[in-house]
């Protein structure tokens, strides 16, 4: 039987000037979750301001040291190890960015629940011997869109990136399209609102959807082909598949929405991210290549 201890997260932050004045306003402004701050409370966590016990109502002062123990997190006894491999691109003590292969789930679904990223994460950790983390995907790809996935080591990571707005948290994708854009469209923002059409997963344009926005610039073009790069403004299901579609440009391999060509998969690549690291100072640009089915049917189109 495998025993699995959740470890609990150590946090340190030093108040500064402007700052706000009671510890609870103050780990909220520094990512910390109302969920987080009562885990804290009632799962054997702590809250310390220079080395003393202290509740959110404090009043703390300039240069004060606060320290956060997260409380520990409940076991999943359904979440199981994976030992498939894991394209680690950048590790941190809170966070993992990795390059997902197109056919690998990011998380266990209902069906499929022993050889997603976040299995494969628990695998990885344990081959390690580091004690078992229980992995936050913070950027989920679909099954068959490759690239970088970003997941954190602890709750706090997720709340922390997931407090950063999409014009700083910045996600771009490569996808090889049907058809040719006109002269006057090789830029553009596609702002359609989507929804779902059925009881399936299929998402299309509805009136009554979430607001969802798609930057587009066209990098090249082929006899009836393009490769275009994306930016997501907003973050919906299928947002990128659904609006390539709706402006008439299926992407390659895509049957779901109407592609018919031979490609096995959607031509979708998650190639590019970049964040400010909310743990630290640095700007963080990570840039990976396409993958190799990507790039041969491109070159095979350009033929």
């Amino acid at each position: 039987m495998r025993l699995l201890v959740r470890t609990m997260a150590i946090f340190k932050l030093t108040v500064k000037e402007r700052d706000p004045k009671k510890l609870g306003a103050f780990l909220l402004k520094n990512g910390f979750s109302r969920q987080a701050l009562n885990k804290s409370k009632h799962h054997q966590g702590m809250i310390l301001v220079n080395h003393k016990r202290r509740y959110t109502s404090y009043n703390l002062k300039e240069g004060d040291e606060v320290i956060f123990v997260s409380g520990k997190e409940k076991e999943n006894p359904w979440l199981k190890p994976s030992y498939g491999p894991l394209k680690i691109v950048k590790e941190s003590k809170d966070y993992l960015v990795v390059n997902k292969d197109a056919g690998v789930l990011s998380i266990p679904s209902r069906y499929e629940d022993d050889d997603a990223v976040v299995n494969r994460m628990l695998g990885y950790f344990e081959n390690k011997g580091e004690t078992a983390v229980k992995p936050h995907v913070i950027t989920r790809l679909d099954r068959n869109t490759s690239g970088l996935v970003l997941v954190g080591k602890n709750p706090i990571a997720h709340a922390r990136f997931s407090k950063l707005s999409k014009d700083i948290f910045i996600k771009k994708y490569h996808a090889i399209v049907h058809g040719n854009f006109a002269s006057n469209e090789l830029i553009g923002i596609v702002d359609k609102p989507i929804g779902k059409i059925s009881d399936g997963v299929k998402r299309g344009i509805v009136s009554s959807g979430q607001s969802a926005q798609t930057k587009y610039r066209v990098l090249d073009q082929v006899e009836d082909a393009s490769l275009v790069e994306l930016q997501l403004l907003t973050g919906r299901t299928h947002q990128i598949r659904v609006h390539m579609q709706a402006i008439g440009h299926v992407l390659y391999g895509d049957e779901l929405y109407g592609a018919e060509d031979d490609f096995e998969r959607q031509a979708l690549n998650c190639f590019y991210l970049q964040y400010p690291d909310p743990f630290g100072d640095e700007e963080i640009i990570i840039k990976i290549d396409d993958p190799l089915d990507m790039q041969r049917l491109w070159m095979k189109l350009k033929r």
